[in-house]
């Protein structure tokens, strides 16, 4: 079989772009291409003697990879299509496209009507619309638009002619539910030049049938009362698919009510692709009678830069030229051309399958959400239980090609229809934060699964996963839906833990007087906390900076803590900087323990920087009250040994003869009081007062080895926790929870000082537990010693030693 060298070139040249393009991580030199990069990313003049083609692919790649240069140490769960062959062949018809363009007119009239018959005569028999016309576009909106003036140019006679004014006698209204894409309503009467008034918004269904299903009696009453004040039904949309929840309305009933008031009816909607599989529901069936249907093939078989397609049905070709629906244009009629030649690449069993995969997929993922129903979430609150309510979004759920699901939380009193609402106040917002954070996060630990966070009017933000518009490209198959069901397994006791302590942290933090409660409905986490300071004899900006000081010292404090939940200053756009945000919790966490602790570092580190403020006057006075006691006691000690015993050799003779009861008492210096105190207690006493290390929480004495810090014992502390795994990873914030690091091991007791030794104290604050107040804080000392050289003649100085 003969080839044309120009097509066999071409074929090879674009696999060895595709392969260049693809492989993002050939770098021969990886400096030396990096800094090439660098400059090359600015933006320059045209080079006059041009480029080779290998050249300009690399700086085509190097533009693709990016963000991956960029962020390499970062990790990402973004993930790049998988063409396949099919999605070769795709790129390969826009080659043939630009060939085929240059042809003569005789030759390129054949191709392209060959093309455009071939591929309406396969999409018709594929999707069931039999004697249906084919319109190709690039705009999933643009074939809808091209109707709409097609069923304009029909019901205004005078239209071509007279333009807007044809309008005027009878303003024609088009119809479309709340459920429909956001904005298409808006964009086709801009495009059409129709008021919005002329645009009809019909609520879905609020008291019978599914709440994002067309409500139809609602609709025919609007109808009428449209019909009775002089108004032209023109065009109704229906979904077959919702775009948030792939609802299908009632496509049958719709298109009855069209014949009864000679509307349009056009349909469009994801589940339109089950229309190709040897069994299709009744509902998604009833879209073969519409007028009109748009199909977006790209996603559903996983083909790259192929157009959308609207099937439709009119006799007349005259309007459907007006309208735009068909065109002479060489380049327009070659749109079709990648698509062509994709779907003889995949033939009819190859489309087939991948829908079908697509849909057992959703079938499956749907099985496995029955399984986690009902889960128990704690062994307090029997009451409370965790479920993943499954939303199936077709009428027979059995063959629901879309799964919505979320966590969500019900008592025991609550009705039977799930209402959310009164457990506590702003429920249904957290609820949300979760479940956003829940799709996020399954989003990035499965990427092969697609899974999206998409918001319902009624039920809040959901997780949706939607195979038919991802599993071709990403290349989904059964074992990362048994992956997303086990990371979802995993997730939900935490989310429940979480929900439903986090009214018992904002509870424990109002019973302090130093700490206030944030809140922070957007935040997925046990809560946000700030500690309050006191603050008499402050203005508001000193007091500001003095808050923001002891928040950021008490953060750094609490990451370095052992324990496994995650302390951050909150999300990166987040206005507030002296909030400490809480992340996640596990059903063992001791509450009480936690505000205890966040509580007493706080007071610590505002006690200590009190202490530092005053440091400098107290230690300035001290030291010279404590050289006039030095000089005092040296004196006495001179009237009481005599200035014999001065002189070192005879002073070592009468001492060895005669010793002399010195009668100079140790000193200790009290930075807190500014005072000089005697040791005399201290020694009558035996030991100093016990040393409590800074690192020490206030219960890091009851903790068992190797339990971790805010949990209960007996909860099984040796076993990994959860919220170990379990992270803020898609929400950014500023300062990330660092590793826990264990506590440090407290330094041994220093050695009691000598009673000649003159000590400087300074008892810290104490420290305040569950139970009370502690053990004194640690002291710091500085001994004035008093050695052998206090005993040589007067004029030498006296020895300073600190401990």
């Amino acid at each position: 079989m003969m080839v044309d060298p120009t097509l066999a070139e071409m074929g090879k040249n674009l696999n060895e772009a595709v392969k260049i393009l693809e492989d993002g991580r050939r770098w021969s030199e990886p400096g030396k291409e990096r800094r090439w990069f660098n400059r090359s990313s600015i933006p320059g003049p045209l080079q006059g003697d041009g480029q080779d083609v290998a050249s300009i692919l690399q700086l085509v790649q190097n533009l693709l990879h990016e963000d991956e240069e960029e962020e390499n140490d970062r990790p990402s769960h973004r993930k790049m299509q998988n063409f396949g062959e099919q999605g070769h062949m795709a790129l390969l018809g826009h080659s043939l496209a630009a060939y085929m363009s240059v042809l003569d007119r005789e030759r390129h009239r054949k191709l392209t009507t060959r093309i455009l018959s071939d591929t309406t005569l396969w999409l018709c028999r594929l999707f069931r619309y039999e004697n249906g016309s084919a319109y190709f576009h690039e705009d999933d909106r643009e074939g809808l638009l091209k109707v709409c003036r097609l069923v304009i140019n029909a019901r205004y006679e005078d239209y071509s002619t007279e333009g807007y004014s044809a309008l005027t006698s009878r303003q024609p209204v088009i119809y479309l539910s709340t459920s429909c894409r956001p904005g298409l309503g808006q964009h086709l009467c801009s495009q059409l030049g129709l008021p919005l008034s002329s645009l009809c918004t019909v609520p879905c269904n609020t008291m019978f049938g599914s709440q994002h299903q067309l409500d139809v009696a609602l609709l025919d009453r609007l109808i009428k009362e449209d019909v009775d004040t002089g108004k032209l039904p023109l065009l109704l949309i229906a979904n077959a698919g919702t775009p948030g929840a792939g609802h299908t309305d009632k496509l049958g009933r719709l298109k009855d009510l069209c014949d009864q008031y000679s509307m349009w009816l056009h349909v469009e909607g994801v589940n339109l692709a089950t229309l190709a599989l040897g069994q299709a529901t009744s509902a998604v069936m009833a879209a073969t009678r519409s007028d009109s249907m748009t199909l977006t093939l790209g996603p559903w078989l996983g083909l790259p830069a192929v157009p959308a397609v609207t099937l439709y049905r009119h006799e007349d070709p005259a309007l459907s030229l007006a309208a735009g629906l068909t065109s002479s244009q060489p380049v327009e009629r070659l749109q079709a051309l990648p698509l062509w030649l994709s779907l003889q690449y995949l033939g009819h069993d190859g489309i087939v399958e991948r829908i079908r995969h697509a849909t057992a997929l959703s079938q499956l993922l749907l099985t496995r959400l029955k399984t986690l129903a009902s889960i128990k979430t704690s062994d307090v609150l029997d009451t409370e239980i965790s479920l993943l309510e499954a939303l199936t979004m077709v009428e027979d759920e059995l063959n629901s090609p879309v799964v919505v699901f979320r966590f969500a939380q019900e008592t025991s009193a609550a009705s039977s229809g799930g209402s959310l609402e009164g457990y506590f106040p702003g429920e249904q917002e957290v609820l949300d934060t979760l479940n956003r954070w829940l799709g996020e996060r399954l989003a990035k630990l499965v990427p092969a699964s697609g899974v999206d966070v998409v918001e319902l009017e009624d039920e809040g933000i959901c997780v949706r996963f939607t195979p038919l518009m991802t599993a071709a490209a990403l290349g989904t198959q059964c074992v990362d839906v048994e992956a997303l069901v086990e990371r979802l397994a995993e997730t939900v006791p935490v989310l429940s833990s979480t929900l439903c302590l986090r009214q018992d942290f904002r509870e424990e933090v109002n019973r302090h007087p130093s700490l206030s409660y944030i809140d922070n409905l957007s935040w997925p986490g046990l809560g946000a906390v700030r500690y309050e300071p006191r603050s008499e004899g402050m203005d508001d900006s000193k007091r500001q900076q003095e808050v923001e000081k002891i928040n950021s010292e008490l953060l750094k404090k609490l990451q370095d803590l052992d324990a496994d939940l995650s302390f951050t200053a909150g999300p990166e756009f987040d206005q507030e900087r002296d909030i400490i945000f809480v992340g996640m919790a596990t059903e063992d966490l001791d509450v009480s323990e936690l505000v205890d602790t966040i509580a007493a570092l706080g007071r610590d580190i505002e006690e200590s920087g009190r202490l530092l403020e005053n440091m400098t006057e107290v230690v300035r006075k001290g030291i010279l009250e404590a050289e006039l006691q030095l000089q005092k006691d040296s004196d006495e000690k001179l009237m009481e040994e005599g200035v014999l015993r001065q002189i070192p050799l005879v002073g070592s003779v009468l001492n060895w003869f005669s010793p002399v009861q010195s009668s100079v008492k140790g000193r200790t210096f009290n930075l807190a009081a500014g005072s000089l105190d005697s040791t005399e207690p201290t020694y009558a006493m035996k030991a100093q007062a016990d040393r409590l290390d800074p690192q020490d929480t206030p219960s890091s004495g009851k903790r068992l080895p190797g339990q971790k810090l805010f949990r209960r014992s007996g909860a099984g502390y040796d076993s990994h926790s959860e919220t170990s795994s379990v992270g803020h990873a898609d929400v950014p914030i500023r300062d990330g929870a660092a590793t826990p690091t264990p506590v440090p091991t407290p330094s041994p007791t220093p050695p009691l000082p000598t009673p000649e030794e003159e000590v400087l104290e300074a008892p810290g604050p104490p420290m305040e537990t569950a139970h009370g107040l502690a053990e004194p804080a640690p002291t710091e000392k500085v001994a004035l010693a008093a050695t052998e050289e206090d005993r040589q003649p007067e004029g030498q100085e006296a020895e300073e030693t600190s401990r």
